[in-house]
């Protein structure tokens, strides 16, 4: 089933809002449509508030969010992280690559 429709991702100056599920078949259209993003802050928040379901593939698109943010001399604070992919980055030994904020 393919679920990427029912994905997005939103900015208002340096905050995205994630929403909908964060899933293998989603990651790809997120990470296409936040690469058109700009922020003139130092820190771009990343708030995952709306999202309805992920898996591993949440983290990898995390971590090249991460990735992509350090070459432009910027960081990454995610917000709001539902409790299964702070479990999905503990299993996976990922947790303390994940900056994430208590908001």
């Amino acid at each position: 089933m393919e679920n990427s429709t029912l994905s997005s991702i939103t900015q208002h100056a340096h905050t995205w809002s994630v929403a909908g599920p964060v899933i293998v078949d989603t990651v790809n259209k997120l990470l296409l449509e936040s690469a058109k993003f700009a922020s003139s802050e130092p820190v771009i928040e990343i708030n995952f508030s709306k999202v309805t379901d992920v898996d591993t593939a949440a983290l990898s698109l995390m971590m090249e969010w991460q990735r992509r943010a350090v070459a432009v001399n910027k960081k990454v604070a995610f917000t709001h992280l539902p409790a299964n992919l702070t479990s999905l980055a503990s299993l996976y030994g990922v947790s303390e690559f994940i900056p994430a904020t208590a908001s």
